[in-house]
């Protein structure tokens, strides 16, 4: 009987223990096993969200660049590059000018004596500015009447859908009192059409204008001013030959062409322009953006990974204990400063530390300097360096850290010293793991959105890389700031809006991609060490 229930408390005690167990391992798979389907939900949920809200941007931006089309902006924007092609010649032109009144000034004339030789010349230059008032009228007039009437249209598409919103509620007396007036966009174009000989009329008095003044340009006395107005003479010549291919384009416009939904795509994957709640036409391209972005991440990854990588191997293979002891934890302490801080900094301190810079006697052989903005790429991707430097360097230490010993021990036995085994064994054993570390910090940088909308300037326009060096200190916009910037502004499902969201879903693809190949070369990284 003693036995029976001493075998009984046995097995009593041993199905404990084993349901025991199983609860403990059955509740570790659950936390571990919980949280990557946690995260798997979330990624899936912000995937959903992105598509869900942006996905209609295309069938949106396809309408409204069809109505562009439809109403006529389309043709007098040819019009106006026109224009805008005159106008860039009549401001070179006034560059000229000034650039005479500044060499004067420098030879210590007064300002009767400078006015006096300016006044020399000054007809020529008025008279070129003359030649271009009415071509300006005209298309200022035609854009009046087209924009007026595509506004008239959409006026009319929101009156129907109130009333039709009114009939479905059952107000059938506030819908009559709804008045529509219709708009036939057609014969409202028609009337700018109309016109198009008179406009080919202005390019012929145009060019005419243009030979004529090209051909009389005046002496300013001096070499350099004389090559330049040289100059001029061919861009005028260029400017009158390209009158024939505006004419030509407008010949071959049609109206009835329709939009197709690729077209609404490539505007916004290579567009040049971010314009957004303009009374011509708002456009939402996202180069000008992604630009801006891969700048200033170039200009922070050309800190950071020198710096993060060069720490990493010197706190792992050269420095002492006491200098690990104070190295690491202030680099890592990076980390823990909030971005809003950083960007404060860069607004306050660094950005104005660099213009006084630019203006010091030591630097006027950069052609570049002096800066007159203080909020530039160079500022952001200085701050954003700061922030990146933690990730890399932690990241890019411990893929250090995990070379074998055996393998630096043997370097050493052959008799290489140290840094050789350093160049030559430590850094190709541990470069995927390195740049994997570069590669999350990237991504880091990439989706960094305080700093960049602090102090990197928010200019939406292309760097003009021309500059070379110099488009490092150019103001950019970038797609992390745009969305801080003007989601809080926009209605909810309109096109700005949508346009905020795949501008998201872009950046979302990007730091996905980067995260995966950093995964991809870790994993590589484990397989080569196996």
């Amino acid at each position: 009987m003693e036995q029976s229930q001493v075998e009984n408390r046995y097995d009593l005690s041993s199905r404990r223990k084993t349901f025991l167990g199983l609860t403990k391992d059955s509740a570790l798979k659950g936390l571990f096993g919980g949280n990557a389907l946690v995260s798997l939900v979330v990624l899936g949920l912000i995937t959903v969200f992105l598509f869900k809200e942006g996905i209609g941007f295309f069938g949106q931006y396809r309408e409204s660049l069809t109505l562009y089309r439809k109403s006529g902006l389309e043709y007098v924007e040819v019009m106006s590059r026109e224009q805008e092609a005159f106008g860039a010649l009549n401001r070179y032109l006034n560059a000229i000018r000034s650039e005479h009144g500044e060499k004067l000034a420098a030879e210590g004339k007064e300002f009767k004596e400078i006015k006096a030789v300016l006044r020399e010349s000054e007809d020529f230059f008025y008279d070129f500015e003359d030649l271009g008032y009415p071509l300006r009228e005209y298309v200022i007039d035609s854009n009046e009447v087209v924009i007026a009437s595509r506004d008239s249209y959409l006026e009319m598409l929101h009156l129907i859908e109130h009333k039709e919103n009114l009939l479905k509620a059952g107000k059938t007396e506030e819908a009559e009192d709804v008045q529509i007036v219709p708009v036939n966009l057609e014969s409202v174009f028609s009337l700018v059409k109309s016109r198009e000989a008179e406009f080919f009329e202005l390019n012929v008095a145009l060019a005419e204008g243009v030979e004529r003044l090209a051909k009389q340009i005046p002496s300013l006395g001096y070499e350099d001013l004389d090559t330049k107005l040289l100059r001029f003479q061919e861009l005028a010549a260029m400017f009158v030959d390209e009158l024939g291919e505006y004419e030509a384009e407008l010949k071959d416009w049609d109206r009835d062409k329709p939009v197709g939904f690729f077209r609404s795509f490539t505007s916004f994957i290579f567009g040049k322009e971010w314009v957004t709640n303009s009374s011509i036409q708002d456009w939402y391209g996202i180069w000008p953006l992604f630009s801006g972005s891969l700048l200033v991440a170039f200009i922070a990854l050309l800190i950071a990974v020198p710096l993060g990588v060069g720490a990493a191997i010197y706190v792992n293979q050269v420095s002492n204990p006491f200098e690990q002891n104070i190295i690491k934890p202030f680099i890592e302490f990076i980390s823990a400063i909030p971005s809003v801080v950083i960007g404060f900094f860069g607004i306050s301190v660094f950005g104005e530390l660099i213009r006084t810079l630019s203006r010091s006697e030591t630097f006027n052989w950069l052609a570049f300097f002096p800066l007159n903005e203080r909020l530039t790429a160079f500022t952001a991707g200085c701050l954003l360096a700061l922030m990146a430097i933690p990730t890399i360097f932690t990241l890019a230490e411990d893929a250090i850290n995990n070379v074998p010993k055996s393998f630096k021990e043997a370097s050493l036995a052959m008799g290489a010293t140290r840094w050789q085994t350093i160049v030559r064994i430590v850094i190709p054993i541990s470069l995927s793991g390195i740049i994997s570390a570069v590669l999350l910090g990237l991504g880091r940088v990439i989706g960094e959105t305080m700093v960049v909308l602090l102090c990197a300037g928010n200019r939406i326009q292309i760097p003009d890389y021309s500059d070379g060096v110099g488009v490092f200190f150019q103001p950019v916009h970038t797609m992390t700031g745009i969305i801080a910037q003007e989601l809080g502004e926009v209605d909810k499902g309109s096109i700005h809006y949508r346009a905020l969201f795949m501008v998201g879903l872009a950046l979302f693809c990007i730091s996905l991609l980067l995260n995966y190949f950093a995964q991809k070369i870790v994993i590589k990284y484990q397989i080569s060490r196996g």
